[in-house]
């Protein structure tokens, strides 16, 4: 691994650290992380080598995904939002990262480029944060008609859309309809405020490949589209 790498993962697990605000959370980051810390410190010397250049493990590109993961899930409390809610939440999305990458994910996570589309890319960077750890690309827009030049001058493997966007508030079936339109069939998914069982119904029934409001549930979205093409 080299210092570049060394650095990124220090750098996912000081913004994790810099959303959390509960002691009950930090405690099980610390405890669910320290393994990975420890390991990362102690073998800073070990490399592997591919086409040309150095990559991290897929052990090392576990963890940085998890930091980022984690951090998703944690940075967006709401007013039902507990320490111990997001302490699960925490939890489960580092049980979702460790068993859903592996080798093979990575590589084909390494060859796919994904489309963005919000208003507020901001909003998502820890999200794509995860997911770059794994190596895919982004390509962000910040609207329905920049999202269509994106996908008519490129293929993407996936596209990820927040669902308003002024002043169209179904901006994200807007998008979905006419890039089914086009004939444009890439896995679509909807990641917006909300995990009804009736807009994931409703998501499902125009075509989306998936709707949530939950960055470990967009992770494995996200994946499973990856799988499948």
């Amino acid at each position: 691994m080299d210092v570049d790498e060394f650095a990124k993962l220090i750098e996912a697990l000081a913004k994790l650290f810099g959303v959390l605000v509960w002691p009950t959370l930090i405690a099980f980051v610390l405890v669910r992380f320290a393994p990975a810390i420890k390991d990362f410190l102690s073998s800073l010397g070990e490399f592997t080598f591919k086409g040309g250049g150095f990559e991290a493990t897929a052990k090392r590109k576990q963890a940085e995904a998890t930091a980022a993961l984690v951090a998703a899930s944690v940075a967006r409390p709401d007013s039902n939002t507990t320490p111990e809610t997001a302490a699960r939440d925490a939890k489960e999305a580092a049980a979702v990262v460790a068993a859903s990458v592996n080798a093979r994910v990575i590589r084909r996570a390494s060859e796919t480029t994904a489309l963005w589309v919000d208003d507020r890319p901001s909003n998502n960077k820890f999200e794509r944060q995860s997911l770059e750890a794994l190596g895919v690309s982004f390509i962000l827009a910040t609207s329905t008609e920049e999202a269509l030049d994106r996908v008519k001058a490129q293929k993407f493997g996936v596209i990820i859309s927040d669902m308003s966007r002024p002043p169209d508030p179904r901006a994200g079936y807007t998008l979905l309809d006419r890039l089914r339109a086009l004939g444009i069939e890439t896995p679509f998914i909807i990641y917006a405020s909300s995990s009804a069982p009736e807009h994931k119904a409703e998501a499902r029934s125009r075509g989306a490949f998936g709707c949530t409001n939950r960055a470990s549930e967009l992770f494995e979205y996200v994946l499973a589209a990856l799988n499948r093409g």
